[in-house]
This record gives C-alpha cells, sequence and structure tokens, in this order.
C-alpha cells in the first residue's frame, strides 16, 4: 500500500515543483496587477448569477482583456520601432546579393568555412555546400586520394550508418519500455529530444566537408602508395607499395601502415612526407596480377613499372625500370628491330652492372608472373605516358649504385 501511494504521489509532486520553476506568459505580470479583491469577489458568482448576469460577466472579461492587449500592443509597436532602427543603422552579411556571397565563401579556406558555419543555420548550410568542398579536397588530397580511399570511405559512411541506426533503435526501444511501464517517463522525455536535436545538427557522415575533416584530423586511414617504404629502406629502392595512410596534422606528414609480408609483421613508418606518396594508378588489389595493355608497343627507351614480389605470399610492388635492348642489337635506332621481337628486355639501372637485379625479360605474347624463389617474380607491366611520373621516380633515385 505504501509503494502504491508512493508510486502516486511522487509524479504529482514532481509536476507541481515543474510548474513552481516554469516562467509566466509576458502577460502574467499585468494579470497579477489585478485588485485580489476583484478575483475574490469573482470566485463568489454562484451558477445562476452568472447565468443572469452573462452580459455583465462579459463586460468585466472584456475590459480586463483589453486592457491587456493595449498593453501588449504598445510593447509591440515599441519592439517595431526598436527593430527597424536596427534594420535601419547595420547591414547584415546575409542581405548581400546571392552571387556576392558565393565569391566571398568560394574565396575562403578550409579552417574559414568552419568558422562561417557556426554562425547561423543558413550560413552552416552555405558552407557545408559540397561545391565548396569538392574544390579544396582535389587542391590537397587530389593526389594521393584514389578510387580505393573513395570506396573505402564509402564502407567507413556505412558503417557509421548502421551503427547509428542501431543505437536510435535501442534508445527507441528503451524509451517505448519506459513509456509503458513508469510512470514519470515524462521527465527524461525532453532529454532524449535534447540528444535526438544535437544529432540532427551534426555535420552529415556523406558530405565532402566531413570527408575533408576526418582526412584533415587524422581519424581516417585510407589506402595509397609510398615511393621507398621504411624511410628508403634499401631493399625497397625505387619502388612503391600499398599502405594504409593517416595524416598527421601537427608535422603535415603521414604514418604508414605495411601489410604484413609473409611472416613478417605489419610494419609501421612515421614522419612519411607528401611527395613520397600517391594515389594508385591502376586499381588492381596489390596480391593480383596487372593484366598489362601496352606490352606490344614497348620500345627501348620506354619507361616502366613493373610488379614484383619476394615470393608468392608476398603483396606486389611497382618497380620503376626502362625497356632496354636485346643482346644482339647494339642500340643504332636505324637498325633496331628490339620492338618487334617476342621478348622485352627490362633494364633496371639502379643496380650496378652484373647484379642479377640489373636486367629481366618478359614475354609479349604469353605474359603472365615470371620468375623463381631466388629471384621473386615479375608481374605485369605499366607503360608511363605522363612527364610526372617519370620526374617523380628521377627525384628520388639513390644517391648510390645498388649491388
Amino acid at each position: 500500500m505504501l509503494l502504491y501511494l508512493l508510486i502516486t504521489c511522487v509524479p504529482f509532486f514532481l509536476f507541481l515543483k515543474s510548474l513552481s520553476l516554469r516562467t509566466l506568459p509576458p502577460w502574467a505580470s499585468e494579470m497579477r496587477l489585478l485588485s485580489p479583491w476583484f478575483w475574490k469577489d469573482l470566485s463568489f458568482f454562484n451558477k445562476s448569477q452568472l447565468t443572469n448576469n452573462k452580459k455583465k460577466r462579459n463586460n468585466i472579461f472584456s475590459s480586463v482583456f483589453l486592457s491587456r492587449n493595449m498593453s501588449l500592443k504598445r510593447k509591440a509597436g515599441l519592439s517595431s520601432k526598436v527593430e527597424n532602427v536596427e534594420d535601419m543603422g547595420q547591414m547584415s552579411f546575409l542581405d548581400l546579393p546571392e552571387l556576392v556571397l558565393d565569391c566571398i565563401l568560394d574565396r575562403l579556406p578550409p579552417n574559414a568555412l568552419c568558422s562561417m558555419a557556426g554562425v547561423c543555420t543558413s550560413m552552416r548550410e552555405r558552407c557545408m555546400s559540397d561545391r565548396l568542398w569538392e574544390k579544396h579536397m582535389k587542391l590537397k588530397w587530389g593526389g594521393i586520394i584514389g578510387q580505393a580511399a573513395y570506396r573505402e570511405w564509402q564502407w567507413h559512411i556505412a558503417s557509421k550508418t548502421d551503427m547509428g541506426n542501431l543505437k536510435q533503435g535501442k534508445q527507441r526501444g528503451l524509451m517505448k519500455m519506459i513509456s509503458l511501464g513508469w510512470p514519470f517517463s515524462w521527465i527524461i522525455r525532453s532529454k532524449v529530444d535534447d540528444i535526438n536535436s544535437k544529432q540532427r545538427s551534426t555535420l552529415p557522415v556523406d558530405s565532402i566537408m566531413a570527408w575533408y575533416l576526418a582526412l584533415e584530423t587524422g581519424n581516417f586511414f585510407f589506402p595509397a602508395q609510398v615511393y621507398n617504404r621504411e624511410n628508403g629502406h634499401v631493399g625497397f629502392m625505387l619502388s612503391c607499395y600499398d599502405a594504409q595512410l593517416s595524416y598527421d596534422p601537427r608535422t603535415d606528414t603521414f604514418q604508414a601502415r605495411y601489410p604484413p609480408h609473409g611472416r613478417r609483421a605489419v610494419a609501421v613508418e612515421t614522419g612519411v612526407p607528401w611527395e613520397r606518396l600517391r594515389a594508385p594508378p591502376v586499381e588492381t588489389p596489390p596480391h593480383d596480377l596487372h593484366i598489362s595493355d601496352s606490352l606490344h608497343e614497348l620500345r627501348p627507351g620506354d619507361h616502366i613499372e613493373i610488379q614484383w614480389r619476394r615470393n608468392k605470399e608476398f603483396p606486389y610492388g611497382w618497380w620503376y625500370g626502362v625497356v632496354g635492348h636485346l643482346e644482339s642489337c647494339d642500340g643504332n635506332e636505324n637498325y633496331c628491330r628490339c620492338h618487334d621481337s617476342d621478348t622485352v628486355v627490362l633494364d633496371f639501372n639502379q643496380y650496378t652492372p652484373g647484379s642479377r637485379w640489373r636486367h629481366t625479360t618478359v614475354s609479349r605474347k604469353d605474359h603472365r608472373e615470371e620468375g623463381n624463389e631466388a629471384d621473386g617474380f615479375y608481374g605485369g607491366i605499366r607503360k608511363l605516358n605522363k612527364e610526372e611520373e617519370i620526374s617523380t621516380w628521377k627525384k628520388i633515385w639513390p644517391t648510390e649504385t645498388l649491388d
């Protein structure tokens, strides 16, 4: 019986407490000015008096609310005058023409756009536009972000969305249970509304701005490739390997996580500069053989990249080389017929003459992975047609000839 009394009374006392703390409407202060004897006299009206004196009662209430309305009108007129004065005194930034606003926002750097997004709801919607952030994304991240990184981001968005839906479902289920079995669930309903409103005001996860900020803060690891991995380890000179990268805004460098090679654990390299990174030039995964489409057009002097791995447990890396001449050819351009041969010679001039890594040959017609456990396995070839790619390899050329 005591428990039933407690459950019944507690919500009532809490309700009275909430009423005492709730602010009164503006007209309430005016109603307090009326004489308490007026309300006392009004409370003693019986039913017959109210019926017989209906006209008189209407006159009483009309006089009360007439005075209230006149007071509110005076206040409204005064506030409108103040607003008019303020409007005449200063022009708002949002009053600028649309074209001018767009031009200003288009010239702001990312940090300024983030600051402007916190001004108001209208500026927030403008500053989060994909059109604005697409330019910044290409300018800073376009050189190292490829299709693989974009797919990784889409998976990241999908996983966050699924987790958000799961949490929201749990919250709704919990609130449903509380509303059915708890007598004062109205107390915490406002808390849940506040949480939902905060969630609605957060940055959309599928926006380019969200992707940019995830990259900029280092909260998102993305796939890319690193030249001369592990701080230029001699075994990886003039190569480019796949890795998972994370940006460090304090040093303006990256952390690279290389996948395990055979029994070797994951290798981590810090302080990787921008100039040692690139987006993967092809969509071939690091463990798959790249299907070459330029074998028949290769000629001596062409710059190439070729897949190579130490053994079949390792992923491929891309190694820089140049198409050379056959042994039967003296290199004279007027008589050279190397491009008609079914065999292509590849030179890796970073190694000393006589080194087993200096030359290799591949077949034009029946191309597949070639090699052995001693010399490693050579995979697909891609011809370098862009001078930018060739110059990048030349910039990281080793200072000493390798054995």
